[in-house]
């Protein structure tokens, strides 16, 4: 296409197979999208693209929306980002609507054969490391290859602070969970890979697992902490042997425990007010299928 939209806290540089966002650097534009600066998104890593109304009055929103498997940061945030942080949607002055709706179209027709299917691979790129944060009890660090917890002594559990500072080199990891801080029980916890290939259980709460750091008023926010998980995820994704975690039909395997938990997350989001009950279907509907 070869255009520019430019909207509200973002601008959009269309190319023949992608779309190169551009968030904007202002005091009123959401901090995640200030750190992640730009994100180059395939038109193969999206599921679809539509036009609304927007929460503010006068606005409209282009939303693009990725497929499930294809973005590293939104399957991190697993649905906990609220509407106004989501770097998928671009916000535009009303009396651009049919401006908005004529790249919604041109969206539609460029996306991929795959578009309904979920993604076996990241198809956009994670912030890059070195990226590092302070949690409640910890200060967390990641190099790209060994992600770090060294405690504070005035958060850290004893089980935590006995257990010593921490390294976990991505080879050995599974996954990574990400629950939001503007939530109760807000945390990053890390699983290790267990001989079977699949994460190991969990060890207690995330308060005394030294392989966790809690979150808390003014730590582990999301603009710092979900760009080090999905950092993380995607170098742990790299790091997976050849064909693991994938089906014959080339779809990755979902682990049910784990869809359990996000589901619960989204229940969760959906009561403290942070999600619709029509974007809480739509999600939950989405990750279902993922199994």
């Amino acid at each position: 296409m070869g255009d520019v939209l430019a909207g509200i806290h973002s601008t959009w540089e269309f190319d023949t197979d992608s779309v190169l966002i551009r968030f904007e650097r202002g005091i009123r534009t959401p901090k995640l999208f200030q750190v992640l600066g730009e994100r180059r998104i395939p038109f193969e890593a999206l599921s679809t693209v539509d036009l609304a109304p927007g929460t503010r009055k006068g606005t409209v929103v282009l939303h693009a929306v990725p497929r499930p498997g294809a973005d590293p940061l939104l399957e991190t945030a697993a649905g906990q980002l609220r509407q106004a942080a989501d770097p998928y949607r671009l916000v535009l002055p009303a009396e651009r609507e049919t401006l908005g709706d004529y790249y919604a179209t041109e969206l539609r027709a460029a996306l991929g054969p795959h578009a309904d299917e979920p993604a076996d691979q990241y198809l956009v790129a994670a912030p890059p490391a070195p990226l590092q944060f302070k949690a409640y009890d910890a200060k967390v660090s990641f190099d790209g290859k060994v992600v770090s917890f060294r405690w504070f002594w005035t958060g850290a559990s004893s089980a935590k602070w006995k257990a010593g500072d921490q390294s976990f080199p991505v080879s050995e990891l599974a996954e990574v969970d990400w629950r939001s801080p503007e939530i109760a029980g807000g945390h990053l916890r890390l699983r290790r890979r267990g001989p079977d290939g699949q994460p190991e259980p969990q060890n207690g709460t995330a308060d005394q697992d030294p392989a966790a750091v809690v979150f808390g008023l003014g730590y582990g926010l999301v603009h710092e902490s979900l760009p080090l998980a999905a950092a993380v995820s995607e170098a742990i994704r790299a790091a997976e042997p050849a064909g693991e975690g994938h089906l014959d039909n080339g779809h990755r395997r979902a682990d049910p425990g784990d869809i359990a938990n996000r589901i619960r997350h989204l229940g969760e989001l959906h009561s403290a007010g942070l999600l619709t009950d029509e974007e809480f279907t739509a999600k939950k509907t989405q990750l279902l299928a993922e199994l």
